[in-house]
């Protein structure tokens, strides 16, 4: 799968979304090649696996870019979860799909994602606000979303080096 190294020189709103992408680019290129066994596969003591990780990404690019920007119900598969009986339901249920279905539902949540942005100024405020009532813009979340890849790709740069020794990418 090829990815794209962001560009050196470029508008604000240009290496942002180049810098998402690329975050989005590393978590697939980290999964690819990978089987079901190999999705679920934990690093002690944590229970973080690679499968949990494209299932939590996908909902989280929902979550972010639907559900707070814009006010949406959540989306299939994760409207009408019980999210206080398991707030990590997303990680959790990961194990019940194949590996073609989580990585499915990476690619449609990002593409959902770039569908409700489209033509949207980075200052446009959303439509939630935070817990303590203040609001937000879309420029925040692209960062917030930035750091999220960033730190799961982290996880995911050690939990696929433990699975097939696969470095670098």
């Amino acid at each position: 799968m090829p990815r794209t190294d962001p560009p050196h020189v470029g508008n604000e709103e240009e290496l942002l979304w180049a810098f998402l992408d690329y975050g989005r680019d590393t978590l697939v290129l980290k999964t690819d090649g990978l089987d079901a066994a190999q999705l679920d596969t934990r690093l002690a003591p944590s229970t973080m696996t690679l499968g949990g990780m494209l299932s939590h990404m996908a909902f989280v690019e929902d979550w972010w870019f639907s559900v707070r920007l814009h006010g949406n119900a959540p989306e299939p598969p994760f409207a009408g979860v019980d999210w206080e009986a398991d707030w990590d339901w997303d990680w959790h249920t990961a194990v019940d799909r194949s590996p073609d279905e989580l990585r499915g539902m990476l690619a449609a949540a990002v593409a959902r994602s770039r569908d409700r942005v489209a033509g949207m100024d980075l200052d446009t405020v959303a439509a939630t606000r935070t817990h303590s009532g203040e609001p937000f813009t879309l420029r925040w979340i692209v960062l917030h979303m930035v750091e999220e890849y960033a730190r799961h790709n982290g996880h995911a740069d050690l939990l696929r080096e433990s699975i097939d020794g696969s470095t670098g990418h």
